[in-house]
């Protein structure tokens, strides 16, 4: 008899994983507490707009890439998708001329020379790291290892070129820095901390070396970041078809309340105002580590709780979702953009614009989403939650009327804050982006998807690799491995 695995979450990286684990022929069920699938990476319609919740660009799909070997394995086609080119134009204080990230290696390599005279070294180094890191990572070593299996996998992964990259496990990209003689570059570590906070949760200092240099160079060829025809919901849709493909089951609006491990695990699941129990062989969570530990009701001396709670409060996100003409949008305009008000100021914004015909907005029209880093302490006790809600969106419109021809073409306007994020995702406290990638949380450090549970299972962006579709979908491409190996598959 086919094992039942339970999959909690209907995330991408639950998704992944249900339909791998579909096709090898488990029984999978997954519970989703949503009406639709995707979590942060799905959207919502207005009227006539489809707005992308929370992720808006996709890495992976190019040949090799992370979602091109699974969608193989799955057997579908991958979305249509363009590359973004350049995948960021980030504007820094009083500058009207941006950096614009080239997917071209040779135009970005032009580009950072005359933004940032004297830094190339630093970045030939960045890239050593990353050609070093990549190859090891398409070897599909399992980090953390928790186990033999799992160390085997590591070991095999190594070469005599990884062992450069050891001695930087511990250091930090502000560590690089300083090395290069680059800390006083104001300018230079503006940029790396504006790009870093998006992927890393934190700014340049903080960031893990080995991480940074990764994400610094996902957005160049032969790889890239990438645009989805339609919408981000695209991604869940195929997911989904695989698993239906292949006998895969899904329940939407059925919250799992509590997992109780045993010889089975138990599964409480609110549906409405009833609740059931039901077991299962493994599970899969498809959530953040804050929400693992409330879900095994684990106690406070628990050394899992414990590790969760010493972790710094991860970020909220304050999101603005506008539909407007398409003369709001400047000619050439590209995909993704960010803006910082004041060297002074934290307080950053990431753009994501759609393109005429790509599926989101009708003719003569586009979507403009706008988000920034907001504390979740901020949202939480407030007096007067509408009154805030307002003033972050006016004040996100005015910084974004700079750029933009706002005046009289907003056809329609929401917002979103870390309160939004709770309800409708359930991520703990309304997080978004996993747990920071910090030394101490990443690569060797991270948050294992084998848990302390023997059969449970983490997936998402609380676990190596990190954040985005491509690190859950990894994430969930690691579990898979490893429950086929454990049951000697």
């Amino acid at each position: 008899m086919n094992k039942k695995i339970a999959v909690v979450g209907a995330g991408i990286g639950g998704l992944t994983a249900g339909a791998l684990l579909a096709k090898a022929g488990y029984d999978v069920t997954i519970f989703e507490q949503a009406a639709v699938a995707g979590g942060c990476a799905s959207t919502f319609r207005r009227n006539e707009f489809i707005f992308d919740v929370g992720a808006t660009q996709v890495a992976g799909l190019e040949p090799g890439g992370i979602h091109d070997r699974i969608f193989q394995l799955l057997d579908i086609p991958l979305p249509e998708a363009t590359i973004c080119d350049p995948a960021c134009a980030v504007f820094l204080p009083q500058e009207t001329t941006p950096i614009n990230v080239w997917h071209d290696r040779d135009k970005w390599e032009q580009e950072r020379q005359k933004q940032f005279p004297g830094s190339e070294p630093f970045w030939q180094f960045l890239q050593d790291l990353f050609e070093r890191s990549w190859r090891f990572q398409a070897r599909d070593p399992v980090l953390p290892p928790r186990n033999l299996w799992d160390l085997q996998q590591l070991i095999q992964a190594l070469r005599w070129d990884t062992l450069a990259t050891v001695p930087f496990t511990f250091a930090t990209v502000g560590d690089a820095l300083r090395g290069f003689q680059l800390d006083r570059d104001r300018r230079l570590r503006t940029f790396l901390d504006l790009q870093l906070k998006l992927y890393s949760q934190v700014k340049a200092e903080e960031t893990a070396l080995l991480y940074a240099a990764t994400t610094l160079a996902v957005s160049q060829a032969p790889l890239g970041l990438f645009h989805l025809q339609g919408s981000m919901q695209v991604l869940s849709e195929r997911l989904l078809a695989a698993l239906a493909k292949y006998g895969g089951k899904i329940y939407y609006r059925q919250r799992v309340k509590e997992i109780k491990p045993g010889k089975k695990f138990t599964l409480c699941i609110q549906k409405g105002q009833s609740f059931i129990e039901a077991e299962f062989d493994y599970v899969v969570a498809n959530v953040t580590v804050q929400n693992l530990v409330r879900l095994l009701q684990l106690p406070p001396h628990h050394s899992y709780r414990q590790r969760v709670e010493s972790l710094p409060m991860p970020w909220g996100a304050f999101v603005v979702y506008l539909g407007v003409q398409d003369t709001a949008v400047p000619p050439h305009c590209p995909p993704h953009l960010q803006f910082l008000d004041s060297y002074d100021s934290d307080r950053s914004l990431f753009v994501s614009v759609s393109k005429p015909g790509d599926g989101r907005a009708p003719l003569g029209k586009r979507t403009i989403i706008a988000s920034e880093f907001t504390s979740i302490e901020a949202w939480q006790h407030i007096e007067d939650y509408q009154a805030q809600k307002q003033f972050f969106t006016h004040r996100a419109i005015h910084q974004l009327g700079q750029f933009f021809d706002l005046e009289g073409n907003i056809v329609h306007i929401e917002a979103a804050t870390p309160r939004t994020f709770l309800r409708y995702t359930d991520r703990w406290a309304g997080i978004v982006g996993g747990v920071g990638m910090r030394v101490n949380t990443f690569g060797p450090f991270a948050f294992a998807n084998r848990t302390p549970w023997e059969g449970l299972w983490l997936v998402g962006d609380s676990t190596h690799p990190g954040e985005g579709t491509a690190g859950v979908s990894y994430s969930a491409w690691t579990t898979v491995r490893q429950i086929l190996a454990q049951d000697g598959r």
